[in-house]
């Protein structure tokens, strides 16, 4: 083990919430925390299913739901990004339909 590596958050797969949304949790700490940048990718959905020991497709939904928080955006061919400026946390989304 190396010295320079953080301790991961470890997954629960006996909680009743899924393991996508465990992962997607973790990810948007990293990126609410900085560890991952603005306009900077997230970790493929490779390494991150190697990572967290979690399959491809629990991964890509990961993915999935970080796109419906606003957290990151996915380009085809070059991978996931941190969005540059954070959504905002009001409980009012987007302004009423008139």
């Amino acid at each position: 083990m190396s010295d320079t590596e953080e301790p991961k958050p470890a997954l629960d797969a006996m909680s009743a919430r899924p393991l996508y949304m465990q992962l997607a949790d973790v990810i948007a700490g990293k990126i609410a925390s900085g560890e991952l940048a603005p306009d900077r990718p997230i970790p493929s959905e490779n390494h991150l299913s190697d990572e967290y020991g979690v399959a491809r497709l629990t991964a890509r939904r990961a993915a999935q739901e970080l796109r419906e928080r606003g957290l990151i955006v996915t380009v085809r061919g070059k991978g996931s990004f941190v969005v540059e400026e954070q959504p905002a946390s009001a409980p009012d989304e987007g302004e009423p339909n008139s």
